[in-house]
């Protein structure tokens, strides 16, 4: 399993990462893919297998975020996802009304890490810098966690929602994430310390991010996502953390902005 992890990473990430790079026509065909499989994965999730009738709705509300920036309405896009997450509640309603709160809020959750995560790129100057530094942080903290974890044992950290994790692997990964930040401060222009600081606190955020969705799958009894990715599952599986992680590093990059 660990060989075909390792393999996967080494095809999918260059592929991703020149996608972000190049931006454009590139990064709007990646992310319409991204978006529309994370939601055919939540509500295949939610329907425990099976797609409910509203989850073509899940998956057009999410395709739509970045449809919005690729037809150039980026400043429309935040209104989308709200109209949408309003239309995939009516919808849901018409079908299991159990599941309504879960496609709502698994809706609107990953839709504003997408959301986050093309704002992010599209930041004047610091877009692809900003990206690429987020992406090598979750990376660190997912690849030291499983490691430390793996390595060390020892107390469980929410053994009832994820038994394989440890507080020894949550404290490899802030470890991981806060070097791998740091060694980013000159290419930011920001203060190593502060760079460090925060590495170590988006550890925790990924975490909490996985943890979320193991929770949610321990609640309708699946084991992954999808098996989209050979050795990871799906893509919501692969990306748990990042989707945690986004909106909390767009809402600091904004109120710097706006302090600048």
């Amino acid at each position: 399993m660990l060989k075909t992890r390792i393999l996967s990473a080494l095809v999918l990430a260059p592929l991703v990462l020149a996608d972000i790079y190049v931006g454009g026509i590139w990064l709007d065909a990646l992310m319409l893919l991204v978006a529309g499989l994370m939601g055919w994965e939540w509500a295949r999730l939610c329907g425990q297998g099976s797609l409910p009738s509203a989850g073509y709705a899940v998956i057009l509300v999410l395709v739509g975020v970045p449809l919005m920036f690729a037809l150039g309405f980026s400043q429309h896009a935040l209104l989308e996802l709200l109209i949408g997450t309003v239309l995939v509640a009516l919808v849901s309603l018409m079908g299991r009304r159990a599941l309504v709160p879960w496609l709502v809020g698994g809706t609107f959750y990953i839709g504003l890490a997408v959301l986050a995560f093309l704002w992010l790129r599209a930041v004047p100057d610091q877009g692809r810098a900003l990206v690429f530094w987020l992406l090598f942080v979750v990376w660190a903290v997912d690849i030291c966690a499983y490691f430390a974890g793996r390595g060390i044992g020892g107390p469980k950290l929410a053994p009832a929602i994820s038994p394989n994790k440890t507080w020894a692997g949550l404290l490899g990964g802030m470890a991981g994430g806060a070097l791998v930040s740091a060694a980013a401060a000159d290419w930011l222009g920001w203060p190593f310390a502060a760079m460090l600081a925060a590495g170590a606190a988006l550890a925790v955020v990924a975490q909490a991010g996985d943890l979320l969705e193991s929770w949610c799958k321990r609640r309708f009894g699946v084991k992954d996502s999808s098996h989209i990715i050979p050795g990871h599952g799906g893509i919501l599986d692969r990306v748990d953390g990042l989707l945690a992680v986004l909106p909390v590093v767009f809402a600091f990059v904004w109120f710097l902005e706006v302090r600048g």
